[in-house]
């Protein structure tokens, strides 16, 4: 089946290209522009509207019916932060066989204390959004000895990345165990070791530097404990640009926690959006590379819809253009996550791809307006 989609506007993951011709055969975007003329299958009328790559959410918590709720939303892959083994792996292989569903690559069993963040977070949804059969104890880390063994065993699980937790429970209202540096860094060498990036949630600016005092890839929030224009937030923020490390944004999880919805355990804590904000402003204008994620889970943030909550977040309070936005929802997510194969609109990538009405480089509530949707090249009914 080869498909011709007509006088869109092309947003191609990076910039905007204007009005092209993209064609898509084989579940790959075959020809783009000047090279897509010739003999089409179908036609698709794109006039008015604008054909970008599928949204990536670089951060959620994969649940039962959360993939195809995603793909709804124009979302083709998600990032899973953390799911217990046997629920993932039937995600996996949801995510295998159908494409009316997004992608995922996921750190599968994280590595946080005993009795660390999220430990306190199963408890609560055993029996809710969590089956008991599915629940597994976690396999924590405190001995920096045993770091190798944990990521062997997260390999040997399918784990695309690791995640670490450095997280005292501050920021939740409460008091945690908290890993380590010495387990933490003990962790992200051997995972380097392994081929494997790390990513650590942190959502204090001292957790935040433990985690670079570590030597992770990423960060999994934005700190949200530094009052906007600190200076200790353009501080911290120009030693992740020196480090090359990556932000994943999550301005949707603490605008929904301050506004006192209850977050994955039920519980609200409010007071964190506008530092967070200021965050993210720091982070932004010393040029860190910011990925849109959400920490959707099956309550607030939720996914899909959430992830055009966070670009509209970017743009407004925190400060990006749209362009810059829906790359930090595309291409940049794919390059900082190793998907070579999608999130941008080129010749022999992956044919993941939504067609808006409107122009979203200029405003991102066009996300909206859906028209049509490819995952794998697999247009799916509206």
């Amino acid at each position: 089946m080869r498909t011709r989609i007509h006088g869109a506007r092309l947003f191609d993951g990076e910039h905007i290209r204007g009005i092209t011709d993209v064609v898509v055969e084989d579940g790959i975007v075959a020809a783009v522009g000047t090279e897509a003329g010739g003999r089409a299958d179908a036609e698709v009328d794109g006039r008015g509207g604008t054909l970008l790559p599928g949204l990536i959410d670089a951060h959620t918590h994969v649940f039962d019916g959360s993939l195809a709720e995603a793909l709804r939303y124009g979302v083709t892959t998600e990032i899973d932060m953390f799911c217990l083994p046997r629920p993932l792996a039937r995600h996996r292989r949801l995510a295998a066989d159908r494409d009316d569903v997004a992608d995922l690559r996921s750190a599968g069993t994280i590595a946080t204390a005993p009795g660390g963040h999220p430990t306190q977070l199963i408890a609560a949804l055993t029996g809710t959004v969590l089956d008991p059969d599915d629940v597994t104890e976690i396999d924590t880390v405190t001995d920096p000895a045993r770091a190798p063994g944990f990521v062997a065993a997260r390999l040997a699980e399918g784990s695309d990345f690791l995640k670490i937790v450095i997280d005292d429970g501050t920021v939740h209202g409460t008091d945690l165990p908290a890993m380590t540096f010495k387990a933490a860094a003990a962790l992200t060498a051997a995972a380097h070791d392994a081929g494997l990036r790390v990513v650590a949630h942190a959502i204090t600016a001292s957790e935040a530097a433990i985690a670079l005092d570590a030597g992770v890839d990423g960060l999994a929030h934005v700190w949200a404990d530094v009052p906007p224009e600190d200076p200790a937030s353009r501080r911290l923020a120009r030693r992740v640009r020196e480090q090359g490390v990556f932000v994943v944004t999550t301005l949707a999880y603490f605008e929904a926690i301050d506004a006192g919805q209850p977050d994955t355990a039920g519980c609200a804590h409010p007071g964190h959006y506008a530092n967070a904000v200021g965050a993210l402003r720091a982070l932004h204008r010393a040029g860190v590379p910011l990925l849109a994620g959400t920490d959707a889970t099956p309550f607030a943030p939720a996914h899909g819809s959430g992830l055009h909550r966070e670009l509209a977040l970017l743009t407004g309070a925190g400060g990006l253009r749209a362009e810059e936005a829906l790359a930090a929802a595309t291409s940049a997510v794919a390059d900082r996550f190793g998907l070579a194969d999608r999130g941008r609109v080129a010749p022999g990538l992956r044919a993941d791809l939504l067609l808006v009405d409107g122009d979203p480089t200029r405003d991102v509530s066009a996300l909206e307006n859906v028209t049509a949707l490819w995952r794998r090249g697999v247009r799916q009914p509206r």
